[in-house]
């Protein structure tokens, strides 16, 4: 979950990338702002990491957290 004009949410995506690269996975970032009840839900805590409905962080990324689930869903 992700916003335009939010620096955390960039810093997060470019920092999530090499990790995305690594293990192979895809990255979608979601706009919160456009659906109501994203906005609702993850309004503040933007720039979340979720993968479907496990949230692994919010605000920064969490490398290790990160890095142990995607090795564990490989």
């Amino acid at each position: 979950m992700s916003r335009g004009y939010c620096h955390l949410c960039h810093d997060m995506e470019v920092a999530l990338a090499p990790l995305a690269e690594e293990f192979g996975a895809s990255v979608v970032v979601v706009d919160v702002d456009a659906d109501p009840v994203l906005e609702a839900r993850y309004d503040e805590l933007v720039p979340v990491l979720l993968h479907g409905d496990t949230e692994l962080c919010h605000y920064f990324l969490d490398e290790a957290k990160t890095r142990e689930y995607l090795a564990g869903i490989r």
